[in-house]
């Protein structure tokens, strides 16, 4: 294994949203030293144009049906203006960013998700051969900084919209195999919130027997679940470190391991 860590960061949503907010995310992930990789989601764009365009949206639990038409917005949206947006302003700042989907070099193979029980149309799920190791790091050797955005494919000429937070950890879990992993969730909220109307109710660490006691308690916003789902599979399958951050604690974190936030923990005790 190298000694060489490696952060994956992946940004959220209503981050990506606010122009300033984004600026200044982007201004300190230019300054992460050491080998780096970024994972983004869409935010509210895509929804917006959709409207727009007369084109609607279904959602179910807080999940989209991503059908046809939907698709191509999203392919639109994630992997063109966000992405290569993001890639612009990383480029001004002297970090050589290169935006990715996941039909780029192959990097990122998903399957289509079955029909049943619900049909959430051109979605791909992540699987244990999805992520191509080799070409990434062909990337990172010649210091290139990966930008991949949600979008993957299926190896026969299908584009599939994929949850960046299981790409973010699929990444991780890849390539924990060979580097000391940090996996960094970073978004508009201080970590794991006990109250979602108060950012300071952040739960500074979770293993997987209280997670599983706050989510019977309700305690947790159904929102978060996912995200702390694919948190675990990451810790449990050799990942380093799994944290949950607002945007701005990320910079702390790295260079000076101090942060406020929730850090996801191995073992059940």
């Amino acid at each position: 294994m190298s000694t060489e860590p490696i952060n994956i960061i992946k940004i959220g949503g209503n981050v990506i949203d606010n122009p300033d907010t984004l600026a200044q995310f982007l201004t300190d992930f230019a300054q992460v030293k050491g080998l780096k990789i970024l994972v983004h989601g869409g935010g509210k764009l895509a929804t917006k144009m959709a409207e727009g365009l007369h084109i609607s949206q279904q959602m179910i639990d807080g999940k989209r049906i991503t059908d046809a038409e939907t698709l191509k917005i999203a392919t639109m949206v994630y992997a063109g203006y966000i992405n290569k947006n993001m890639v612009a302003q990383l480029q001004k700042l002297g970090c050589n960013a290169m935006g990715l989907s996941g039909a780029d070099g192959n990097a990122i193979q998903t399957t289509k998700r079955t029909i049943e029980p619900i049909d959430f149309g051109f979605v791909g799920d992540m699987t244990e051969k999805s992520i191509n190791t080799e070409l990434i790091e062909i990337l990172l050797k010649h210091t290139l900084v990966p930008v991949f955005c949600a979008i993957t494919h299926d190896a026969n000429g299908q584009l599939l919209n994929t949850n960046a937070d299981t790409i973010a950890q699929s990444l991780a879990v890849s390539l924990s195999e060979k580097y000391d992993v940090n996996l960094i969730y970073s978004f508009e909220k201080k970590g794991v919130l006990t109250n979602i109307e108060d950012d300071n109710s952040f739960i500074p660490e979770i293993n997987y027997n209280y997670f599983l006691e706050l989510k019977e308690k309700g305690i947790i916003n159904k929102g978060m679940l996912p995200k702390l789902q694919n948190a675990f599979t990451a810790i449990e399958n050799g990942v380093k470190n799994v944290f949950i951050i607002k945007e701005d604690a990320m910079l702390s974190l790295l260079n000076k391991n101090s942060y406020e936030g929730t850090r996801i923990t191995n073992g059940t005790t």
